[in-house]
């Protein structure tokens, strides 16, 4: 097996380490047309653009971006990030990722005790019984859902709850790769996710053992960990193939709560009058028996 990478193989994740492979691999992925450079093909040494190059585009030093990129942003400005991300091309959570990177904030202590949804989530939860729901924590986590997610997903109470994990399960339970018809996707979306936590909370324990047993375990995680992709996915259509009712489209949506846990609640729905939504109702009118068939097929 490949030797882990540094930044994932300690307690926490290296923040300058992840600084520079995440701006080298932004600049790796821009040729010099995209941003209107001559492009002298065969006689590039490197993929992508040169360091000079960007530092011309971002107006600073080469020198100066050398040393940023060298993973020594200490003292940087908001605006000189502003311009290299500009010059990057980078979204909007590529930037606030790089932002978080260069110019950590200092995070209040986390507490030792295990991420818990409140009483009142899980009877609103409950109150939703026609809609497939749960709600997750920072490191993909999941604290709480419905009888109807169960139905879905199967029963994670039968889980351990270290393995109630949407990371874990994903990578490491192959049934997932029969529920999630574009399994890659799902794949994709939660370790951008988790890069996008792990720029936020660098320091996290829990969060560098969960990188640090996924990349152990899992060819599929190191490979695409090693992109440095991040982005916010707050709503979309998942595909998926249940054992019950057969192929399910469904629309989710994510809402982060307000009240500072940094959880987020997940409802999947139907379109009005299709056959995902008649499958649906049929999990709904089976009840306790789709959850216990779901928990011993797709995921739990």
């Amino acid at each position: 097996m490949d030797e882990l990478p540094e930044s994932v193989s300690g307690a926490s994740l290296d923040r300058r380490a992840e600084l520079s492979e995440f701006l080298r691999t932004r600049r790796a992925r821009l040729k010099p047309g995209d941003v209107g450079l001559p492009d002298f093909g065969r006689h590039r040494r490197v993929p992508g653009l040169r360091r000079e190059e960007l530092a011309q585009l971002a107006g600073v030093s080469v020198a100066y971006y050398t040393r940023l990129e060298q993973g020594n942003g200490r003292n940087v400005s908001s605006e000189v990030l502003d311009a290299i991300a500009r010059a990057l091309r980078l979204t909007d959570a590529e930037h606030a990722h790089l932002t978080h990177l260069a110019k950590p904030k200092q995070k209040k202590k986390q507490t030792a005790r295990p991420p818990q949804a409140r009483p009142a989530l899980q009877q609103l939860l409950d109150a939703m019984d026609a809609v497939p729901a749960y709600v997750i924590g920072r490191r993909s986590e999941i604290l709480a859902w419905n009888r109807m997610a169960a139905a879905l997903f199967g029963d994670w109470g039968e889980l351990p709850a270290a393995e109630r994990n949407w990371a874990r399960l994903t990578f490491l339970r192959p049934d997932y790769h029969d529920l999630f018809v574009d399994w890659e996707q799902k794949a994709i979306d939660i370790v951008c996710v988790l890069r996008m936590e792990a720029g936020c909370y660098p320091d996290d324990p829990r969060l560098s053992a969960l990188v640090g047993e996924l990349s152990v375990k899992s060819e599929d995680f190191r490979r695409l960990w090693a992109t440095h992709d991040v982005k916010e996915k707050s709503h979309g259509v998942k595909r998926m193939t249940h054992p019950l009712v057969g192929d399910l489209s469904l629309n989710f949506e994510g809402f982060r709560l307000s009240d500072g846990s940094e959880q987020v609640l997940v409802t999947y729905h139907a379109e009005p009058g299709s056959a995902s939504e008649e499958a649906l109702r049929l999990l709904a009118s089976w009840g306790a028996d789709a959850t216990r068939a779901g928990s011993r097929t797709p995921s739990a």
